[in-house]
């Protein structure tokens, strides 16, 4: 089952990559968008899908790294390396420090307290005038270059966008199929249960939190590159709600699911609303179809139908 997963996911690679220099450069920044924010869902499943842990709070670690890249880059001209590792380092240090106060809560308290987590990093976003630029938010990020390879154009940023893609999957594949990501789905199942079986649960849920904000902040460092442009809107609620959207979209606890998901809403998102301002009602009709109809998302439905 794991050798057949992984040929579906070379090949949808290797068919992304032999497609892209044929895409008009519009569609190919629409599917640049959909990898980055398909790590951003990724991330979020480790901790909805495998831990049971509903976050309305994502968008901040996403956020904290995409300003730590774009600041770094437009005043002190730090290079890919340095920014990355940055943006990295602090996504991570914030979801450390964020986790140590929502996992002491369960369900919908843990729901609350990471959207109150969520909304004070959009404050400071929003109210850091000196550093973040308020409103008007940090401009001017260019595209970096690697090594010799220059990543302005769309098709290169659009390959080095699919290698991080696809590096995010792996390794997180491999998180969810080790004795780790195990525990983590008997910790979904049962917390008492694996309690009484002697896991440490906290420090289980302590490091899904964690990791999960460490790969926002790898989606938020592209992010930044991708648009040129960090503002308070990279770290508001909606940002995250379309988080949540796309895994319960795609089917949580899947890896596959979040990043369909993410898919599915950048191209509604910007093809629906070339036709009508109401794109939002469309998406939220699309969205309440599936969870009546597919409540396991899209690859939940598909996967019932085969077996």
């Amino acid at each position: 089952m794991i050798r057949r997963r992984v040929l579906w996911a070379v090949a949808v690679m290797a068919g992304l990559a032999i497609v892209g220099p044929f895409l008009p450069a519009y569609p190919l920044t629409l599917l640049t968008q959909a990898l980055i924010l398909g790590i951003l869902a990724m991330s979020l499943d480790v901790l909805l899908g495998y831990t049971g842990l509903p976050s309305l709070g994502h968008a901040g670690y996403f956020g904290v790294a995409a300003y730590a890249v774009a600041l770094l880059a437009t005043e002190r001209q730090v290079g890919l390396l340095g920014c990355a590792a940055a943006g990295l380092a602090l996504a991570t240090l914030t979801a450390a420090v964020f986790g140590i106060i929502a996992i002491r809560a369960r369900g919908t308290y843990f729901l609350m307290i990471t959207l109150a987590l969520g909304m004070v990093v959009w404050g400071l976003a929003f109210r850091w005038v000196s550093l973040t630029k308020g409103d008007n938010g940090v401009s001017g990020v260019a595209r970096p270059e690697l090594g010799t390879l220059s990543l302005s154009a769309p098709l290169p940023f659009f390959y080095f966008s699919l290698v991080c893609a696809g590096v995010a999957f792996a390794l997180l594949g491999l998180l969810v199929v080790s004795p780790f990501g195990l525990g983590l789905k008997g910790i979904r199942g049962s917390e008492s249960r694996m309690e009484a079986l002697g896991y440490n649960v906290w420090l289980h849920k302590y490091l899904a939190f964690v990791i999960s904000g460490a790969f926002a902040g790898a989606a938020g460092v592209l992010w930044a590159y991708y648009n040129g442009f960090v503002g308070p809107t990279d770290v508001q609620l909606l940002t995250s709600v379309e988080a949540l959207l796309m895994v319960a979209l795609g089917g949580p606890g899947t890896l596959v699911g979040p990043a369909i998901g993410a898919g599915l809403i950048v191209f509604l998102k910007n093809f629906v609303s070339v036709y009508t301002k109401r794109w939002l009602l469309i998406l939220g009709a699309v969205y309440i179809g599936v969870i009546l109809f597919a409540p396991h998302g899209v690859v939940g439905a598909l996967r019932g139908r085969r077996r």
